[in-house]
């Protein structure tokens, strides 16, 4: 038990560690490869784990939400993070770059229809597959979902949630230009890609320790900055995606596309006191869709290990594998 808060832990809902039985780096193109992994069950049922950020990178925990007797579980970095390289590189690296590695990963693996699981960017990005490629989708487990709209941006990085912790944002705010704090991604923008790597790495430890921050409803407001390497791929990828507005042609993109995936059913996460993707964006997306089952939990935020997220998730996973098995 988490003696603070009362309640379980994230972790006594997982399934315990499993070692990956494949690695590889994998070659998508562009001068970039990808690292990507399976574990599990070689001849179960295949789900491909999207991490967020963009720039966030997979995790060993992440192989934990599913049963590994009955699930064939894919993790990979996408392009520019974790262990793919070019690391932290924008070149080559958009939406419908990320949506042709999947593709290329799907082809590579030999897989038809595949469940996919992601949060935040995740989720978007497991969105803008399924709407382009919904053939090749059995089901959706969504967490935090994050549509690529401006009013999210706005919200995050226009002083929205900043109404709620003045003093994470009056940090966030300090490395800008007074005049250019009404703009702060555009302003960030111009740091981290200033080409002096003194420069874009404070401004990147400051861009990942706003969002972190944020992350869980038990934070009591810690500013904490993380490794230099980590958060300069995490700041530049996001901030190159979210600069460009998800490189999506319209705002509103993916709910006015959604009549191409309401016949795959999904499962819809949400914490919510969710600072960094608020409960409007899941709810937004569920609205109308008969075959998507949106769960909003009590006492939780964003992240992935908060106990009730945890729990909620890993229990979408087992009646996927029940209703296969039945």
């Amino acid at each position: 038990m988490d003696q603070r808060s009362g309640q379980k832990r994230a972790v006594d809902f997982l399934y315990p560690p499993v070692e990956p039985f494949d690695q590889r780096q994998l070659a998508v193109g562009d001068g970039h490869t990808l690292y990507m992994e399976q574990c599990g069950n070689p001849e179960g049922a295949p789900v491909l784990v999207l991490h967020g950020g963009p720039g966030g990178g997979c995790s060993p925990a992440m192989r934990r939400y599913f049963d590994p007797a009955h699930y064939r579980i894919i993790l990979f970095d996408q392009r520019g993070c974790g262990r793919s390289r070019p690391h932290s590189s924008v070149e080559a690296n958009t939406t419908w770059h990320l949506v042709r590695d999947i593709e290329v990963i799907r082809t590579a693996l030999q897989i038809e229809k595949m469940v996919l699981f992601g949060g935040s960017w995740g989720a978007t990005l497991a969105l803008i597959y399924a709407i382009t490629h919904p053939q090749r989708v059995n089901h959706l487990v969504l967490r935090g979902v994050f549509l690529s709209e401006q009013s999210e941006l706005d919200w995050f990085y226009g002083g929205g949630v900043g109404a709620f912790f003045p003093d994470l944002w009056q940090r966030f705010m300090a490395p800008l230009a007074p005049e250019d704090r009404h703009q702060p991604i555009a302003a960030y923008h111009r740091l981290l890609f200033c080409g002096d790597l003194a420069t874009e790495t404070r401004a990147a430890r400051a861009w990942s320790a706003w969002e972190n921050a944020l992350a869980s409803v038990f934070n009591q407001g810690q500013w904490s900055e993380g490794p230099q390497e980590y958060s300069r791929a995490f700041a530049r990828l996001e901030n190159h995606y979210f600069f460009n507005h998800g490189f999506l042609e319209q705002d509103g993109w993916i709910v006015k596309n959604r009549a191409r995936i309401e016949g795959i059913g999904a499962t819809i996460v949400q914490g919510r006191y969710d600072m960094v993707c608020p409960p409007v964006s899941s709810w937004k997306l569920a609205q109308g869709w008969d075959l998507a089952d949106l769960q909003i939990v009590p006492l939780a935020g964003h992240a992935l290990s908060e106990p009730g997220i945890s729990e909620r998730l890993v229990a979408a996973t087992n009646r996927l594998r029940d209703e296969a098995e039945s």
